[in-house]
């Protein structure tokens, strides 16, 4: 993968969960986002019980409405999350994703 050129290019996302439950709201997680290019992160709570659609509306308001829409998101999460997340956030960017095939004859 080749380095990013702009900051909020290229992220990565990941979840520390198994945290012990803080604050007001009883968070027990945390969203850990980090931009590649500045090597810099933003930490959000979180709760381990939130859906894919609760992360895409933090991500929405957190990251794209401050630093824009990424042209990669790295991130390592079981596939069925992964896969509700994206769509959710495809359907807030009102684009849908566009899949082929590994053969091109």
């Amino acid at each position: 993968m080749e380095e990013p050129k702009h900051p909020w290019e290229t992220i990565n996302m990941d979840w520390v969960t198994g945290l012990d439950p803080g604050g007001k709201e009883n968070f027990n997680a945390c969203l850990v986002i980090v931009d590649r290019y500045r090597k810099g992160m933003r930490c959000f709570p979180f709760h381990k019980e939130d859906t894919a659609m609760d992360t895409a509306l933090l991500f929405w308001n957190n990251i794209i409405a401050t630093c824009g829409v990424p042209k990669i998101i790295i991130r390592d999460r079981y596939p069925k999350f992964t896969s509700e997340f994206r769509t959710n956030l495809y359907d807030m960017l009102g684009r849908k994703p566009a899949f082929s095939t590994a053969h091109h004859p």
